[in-house]
């Protein structure tokens, strides 16, 4: 089952964050289309390579047809299975994303970083064949999933001249509430941009 519910551990030296997978239902949709897709055209490769015999045509069909079932798994369970962890501590921040295949690390120094922006999704741009009535063809849903396929993380900083972003999937109320477990762990040390006084002061509203 996957997990989407952001869960927090406070450690001896660290606080970890477990952001889990997040990423949204039809994106979800959209890699198994593509799995099925790609797996279709491997089997099409598969069935050309038959009967497996001597023939050199058909062993490097066959590898084609392998390759690409490979890749698509490939891909597929690394969306899918996409996991991501931040850790704090008085140092810094870690940023953490795992996949069956890879994990990667990147750590920031409190120091080094500059203030903590949420940005939510990119403000979407229109289809060049948007038009002014309703969308029957759904050009405009197609470039909503475009956007949000390519839509790294909702915090972001910059870090040495480096914009980093992270936190994929994670909306202003989970944000709201894990900058303020982050600053009770670090205070001052994390540094916010000037967007978070009134979402902060908005969800003290709420309360």
């Amino acid at each position: 089952m996957i997990k989407r519910e952001i869960t927090y551990h406070w450690g001896s030296d660290h606080f970890l964050i477990n952001l889990g997978n997040r990423i949204e239902p039809r994106l979800r949709f959209l890699f198994c289309a593509e799995f099925l897709l790609t797996s279709g055209i491997a089997t099409v490769f598969l069935f050309q390579s038959l009967p497996f015999s001597g023939d050199v045509l058909h062993f490097f069909t066959g590898i084609i047809a392998a390759l690409i079932y490979l890749l698509a798994a490939y891909r597929f369970l690394s969306r899918v299975l996409f996991k991501e962890k931040v850790q704090v501590s008085n140092s810094g921040i870690s940023v953490i994303q795992q996949t069956p295949f890879y994990k990667q690390v990147n750590s920031y120094s409190w120091h080094s970083m500059g203030p903590l922006h949420y940005v939510g999704k990119p403000t979407k741009t229109d289809h060049p064949l948007k038009g002014n009535s309703f969308d029957y063809f759904g050009f405009e849903t197609q470039e909503h999933l475009i956007q949000s396929l390519h839509h790294n993380g909702n915090l972001c900083f910059y870090c040495n001249g480096e914009e980093v972003h992270f936190a994929r999937g994670v909306y202003s109320w989970d944000a709201e509430k894990m900058i303020r477990l982050v600053k009770l762990y670090v205070g001052n040390a994390l540094r916010l941009g000037p967007e978070w006084e009134l979402m902060l002061q908005e969800d003290e509203i709420d309360i």
